[in-house]
């Protein structure tokens, strides 16, 4: 944990007596300001608020600040300092004053938070209602510049699609491969991770589940034949929803059909500036 106010004074006052100079707070004449410096990939625990949950994760952090022009240097350790402290699960809003509290440990007045890490959502299958738990990607992205702080929020979400020219062209069946979608939206209001979930799984010629029954597997193959999506399809049917949630600023969609008839991905993006 972060070092209390007492420990702190104990330590700066060891670094007085053993005459240990401070380098990265001494004067830069060079008069560049320095827009993002910190520490990369430092992988390090993470509890979410999942599903009304909290759920334990590890994450790969990119923590940086800007440095003033007169500045020589940050102080590397407190980023991770910041990180040991965090003690509750983080959702916007906690990643929000987060984001603060790491701007005034650093002395800084911008800043940016980026955490990458995995999840899981609790699915029932579709006819036999067996229950299983999924694996989804997440990222957040928290940026504070010109007094104002912008959080992005991240999933990758694997579904299935169907190609609907081979469903029209063959006699019997079509070729149909697990697609992965990529929603990054600006949350201008809360927006939880299985809510950015269901934006993909519901698009999606179908969605997929970790456990099923010879049941669900019939259910899941004749869904997806009725409901043939192309890359293009998809991604379109995946921002048209974004579009009508006013708790979605800017986004971006990337869809990649991993083929199952060709060696190469089939893709396609559409975004919102």
């Amino acid at each position: 944990m972060l070092a209390g106010a007492s420990e702190r004074t104990t330590m700066t006052n060891l670094t007085d007596a053993l005459h240990i100079p401070d380098t990265q707070s001494a004067r830069d004449e060079r008069h560049l300001l320095i827009q993002r410096v910190g520490v990369k990939d430092v992988r390090y625990p993470l509890t979410l608020q999942v599903a009304g949950s909290a759920q334990q994760s590890a994450a790969s952090w990119d923590l940086d600040v800007a440095l003033p022009a007169e500045a020589k240097g940050t102080h590397m350790s407190r980023f991770v300092a910041w990180l040991d402290a965090l003690d509750a699960p983080l959702d916007a809003a906690t990643l929000r004053a987060q984001l603060a509290r790491m701007l005034q440990q650093l002395g800084a007045q911008e800043g940016r938070i980026e955490a990458r890490f995995g999840f899981f959502l609790r699915k029932r299958a579709p006819v036999s209602g067996v229950q299983s738990l999924l694996d989804y990607h997440g990222r957040w992205i928290a940026e504070t510049r010109g007094g104002a702080t912008v959080l992005w929020s991240e999933v990758g979400v694997p579904v299935k699609s169907l190609c609907p020219c081979s469903k029209e062209i063959s006699d019997y069946g079509a070729h149909n491969q697990r697609s992965l979608v990529t929603i990054r939206v600006e949350q201008l209001r809360p927006i939880e991770w299985h809510e950015l979930v269901r934006f993909a799984e519901d698009a999606a010629s179908s969605e997929i589940w970790p456990l099923l029954k010879r049941p669900d597997e019939k259910w899941i193959t004749e869904h997806a034949y009725e409901n043939p999506k192309f890359v293009e399809d998809l991604v379109r049917d995946v921002a048209l929803r974004l579009n009508g949630d006013a708790r979605v600023g800017r986004y971006s969609v990337d869809v990649e059909n991993f083929e199952s008839i060709h060696n190469h991905s089939a893709y396609a993006r559409i975004e919102r500036a």
